[in-house]
């Protein structure tokens, strides 16, 4: 029986993702990360697109590449995920040879893929566009969920929005 790590490799997961062209917003840790925050995150969080080729393109990933299974599974049976898992709602929290990997498939208000994806800002990944919850929501949900860590990021990412708003010059 193989082990995982317990920290998510970010940029070998979203090259993965992008790679195989899965519509996909990343959230969480890794999300604050790329917009400035200086803490770490041990799991890669990400909202999917519910649509059916999607959902097979990264189940095809998640159980032919990343060996994934699911971290509450105390039975030692390894079970894997399934399309239907990733077609629903739930919050799907995984184990994979990169590290932790997170599908939740909606956000604690019920927004999913479709519904974010306005709320999103497309960074450049290596010549990809990787759509990331953009600051304010990511602030939003962060402050919603309002656990200690997620307030620590909230106070590192309040003073980048409010540099954000600032006009240029001033």
């Amino acid at each position: 029986m193989s082990t995982h790590p317990a920290v998510a490799e970010i940029d070998a997961l979203t090259s993965l993702l992008l790679e195989r062209e899965v519509d996909f917003i990343l959230i969480g840790g890794a999300a604050a990360m790329v917009h400035g925050s200086p803490t770490g995150t041990q799991d890669y969080d990400i909202v999917h697109s519910r649509a059916p080729a999607n959902v097979e393109r990264l189940i095809a990933i998640l159980v032919n590449e990343l060996d994934a299974y699911f971290r509450s599974d105390l039975s030692g049976r390894r079970l894997v995920p399934t399309a239907s898992h990733l077609a629903g709602k739930g919050q799907i929290l995984l184990t994979t040879r990169l590290g932790p990997f997170d599908l939740p498939g909606t956000l604690h208000d019920g927004r999913g893929y479709d519904e974010l994806l306005p709320h999103t800002t497309a960074f450049d990944f290596d010549g990809r566009p990787l759509r990331v919850l953009d600051l304010a929501t990511l602030i939003e949900v962060k402050t919603a969920a309002g656990r200690p860590k997620d307030k620590v990021v909230v106070a590192e990412l309040m003073p980048i929005l409010e540099r954000l708003k600032k006009p240029p010059g001033k």
